[in-house]
């Protein structure tokens, strides 16, 4: 099935461009666009698509409320937003875009939005009942130590190891941090880098980076300042919202 897909853009080229780079994918199929958020609204109804590209900056009705008001319906499209401006992006994920692609678009970056989308149209699978673990055990260097996982504030790999920092001690083991995360499944942390893994009940502030990337700040001593990469930065500010 050809995933069916809405422009929402005041300006021409930018529209023809986004245009042209979403016909070299091979299950595009483009509706009419629309100029304003007014009119995206009434032909959404129309077309129903299931993905709309959306200007932030419109005539009549912003891109933001458009998204809002779409999003109140029991039925949606997908939102990805398009904007000039990267300070949007933390409004973006509020409201739950699956993307947000910054002007002039390119070709990687649509590619990259394309397979979000696809991976959402997907019926999600049922995930596993797991038990929630009370205590963790992890080897230190030539030692076994039982550590309350709701004490671990993140997890960090360095080299053959990962240090887990608690709020009492730091531990070194040669678990993978795929291996801890997969232990901690039933608790609140979260993969913010491929070498980092946090317990969101510490995080503080998130700040904005370079590049679509963010800092968490965390709480405690000396606020731990943990590296959030562009591609979890949507999920992450997710799980914050909830």
């Amino acid at each position: 099935m050809p995933i069916r897909v809405m422009i929402a853009e005041d300006e021409r080229l930018a529209r023809e461009e986004l245009s042209y780079l979403l016909l070299q994918e091979g299950d595009v199929e483009l509706l009419p666009y629309a100029t304003n958020g007014r009119e995206l609204l009434e032909m959404v109804d129309v077309h129903e698509p299931d993905v709309v590209f959306l200007d932030m900056k419109m005539p009549e009705l912003e891109g933001a409320q458009a998204a809002r008001m779409l999003a109140s319906r029991k039925q949606h499209p997908l939102i990805v937003f398009c904007t000039a401006y990267e300070e949007f992006a933390i409004d973006a994920f509020k409201l739950y875009a699956v993307d947000y692609l910054l002007k002039p678009t390119e070709p990687k970056r649509l590619v990259e939005t394309m397979q979000r989308i696809r991976e959402r149209l997907v019926k999600p699978k049922v995930e596993p009942v797991q038990t929630k673990r009370t205590k963790l055990l992890v080897e230190d260097n030539s030692r076994l130590v039982v550590i309350d996982p709701t004490t671990i504030v993140y997890a960090v790999r360095e080299e053959r190891y990962v240090q887990i920092v608690t709020q009492t001690a730091t531990y070194s083991t040669r678990m993978t941090l795929t291996q801890l995360a997969e232990k901690l499944f039933a608790y609140d942390f979260f993969r913010t880098h491929k070498s980092y893994l946090v317990n969101l009940q510490f995080v503080s502030e998130l700040e904005p980076w370079f590049n679509g990337a963010y800092n968490l700040i965390l709480k405690g001593e000396g606020r731990p300042r943990i590296p959030v990469s562009r591609t979890s930065a949507k999920d992450l500010l997710k799980r914050l919202e909830e």
